[in-house]
């Protein structure tokens, strides 16, 4: 109820004059259903560590392409890319594309959404690489990730997945605990970084910000289980990069 100065009038009342509330495309019920069938599809269809990954500690799965070309195929949607901006200096030996993509729908031919992705030879994940064979991989990864916006948005698929390994921030840092690292897990970790993925500086700088160490040997068992989860993921991420460039 809204006071005035001799009466009162129903809330209801002054708004219906003044604000004009749209209307819900789709009901409630229908909403809900939309998001059971997506999570259904996700639970039965997509597979972990090839379409998503999973990494202990973040709120979020992140979306791989993969999984983004599968929902894009459930949903009917078409894919337009665009560069939008590039600086290609090949005397400086530095590389930044930005791209967006369209996703249409194939049935009515009406855009559903767009996704921005950008990247540029600069990124850690660049670093101590020779910048001009990796001019390709930038392109790539920009429009990967403009895939992935584009999809989230379209989907509704934000409220499962998050948009990258790069949106990814550890719940503070993971402590450690008595037992010292295992021989297996230094193995692991060994045979991780064989995957040549994953540069030494990337797993160094990662093992620095999440476990507050320089060495592998370092860890604690509890920090050396989450950082083998780590590292898979990223194999996973830029495997699954690779494999878009061919």
């Amino acid at each position: 109820m809204v006071k005035t100065r001799n009466n009162v009038v129903p809330l209801s009342s002054k708004f219906s004059k003044s604000v004009a509330l749209p209307n819900l495309v789709i009901s409630l019920s229908e909403s809900e259903d939309r998001i059971n069938e997506l999570n259904e599809f996700v639970q039965k269809i997509m597979v972990k560590g090839v379409d998503y990954g999973i990494i202990g500690g973040f709120s979020k799965p992140t979306l791989l392409k993969p999984g983004a070309e599968k929902l894009c195929d459930v949903f009917g949607f078409s894919k337009v890319v665009e560069v939008t901006n590039r600086i290609e200096d090949w005397e400086k030996g530095v590389f930044a594309y930005e791209v967006k993509l369209t996703l249409i729908a194939k049935e009515t031919g009406a855009i559903e959404a767009e996704g921005l992705g950008s990247c540029n030879s600069k990124e850690p994940s660049f670093q101590n690489q020779n910048p001009y064979t990796n001019v390709n991989t930038v392109l790539k990864m920009a429009k990967k990730r403009a895939l992935i916006d584009a999809v989230l948005s379209a989907t509704r698929a934000s409220v499962l997945f998050t948009q990258d390994i790069e949106d990814f921030q550890r719940k503070g840092v993971i402590k450690g605990g008595d037992e010292h690292v295992t021989n297996e897990q230094l193995m692991k970790i060994i045979q991780l970084m064989k995957e040549e993925l994953v540069s030494v500086d990337i797993a160094k700088g990662l093992m620095m910000t999440n476990y507050k160490v320089k060495h592998s040997k370092e860890l604690t068992n509890k920090q050396a289980a989450a950082f083998i989860e780590d590292l898979t993921h990223l194999v996973d991420a830029y495997r699954d990069l690779g494999a878009a460039d061919e």
